[in-house]
C-alpha cells in the first residue's frame, strides 16, 4: 500500500498540468480573438493583406514611397 502515500503528489501533479494547459489554451483563444478583431478593424479602414489582394508589388511600392 505504499502507492497510496504518493496519491496526493500524483493528484496535485495532474491538477497542475491541467491548470497550466487550460491557461495556455485560454491565452491562445483570447489572443486569437484580439488579433482577429485587430485585423477586421484594419480591413474596415481599407488596409488589405498583400496575399489577399494579388497586388503585392504595387502595395510594396506605395509603402516605400510613403516611408
Amino acid at each position: 500500500m505504499e502507492h497510496i502515500n504518493h496519491l496526493p503528489f500524483i493528484v496535485a501533479s495532474y491538477l497542475a498540468g491541467f491548470v497550466i494547459i487550460g491557461g495556455l489554451i485560454a491565452w491562445v483563444a483570447l489572443d486569437f480573438r484580439t488579433q482577429r478583431r485587430a485585423l477586421l478593424e484594419l480591413e474596415s479602414r481599407g488596409v488589405t493583406r498583400r496575399s489577399a489582394s494579388g497586388r503585392s508589388d504595387l502595395l510594396v511600392g506605395q509603402a516605400k514611397e510613403q516611408a
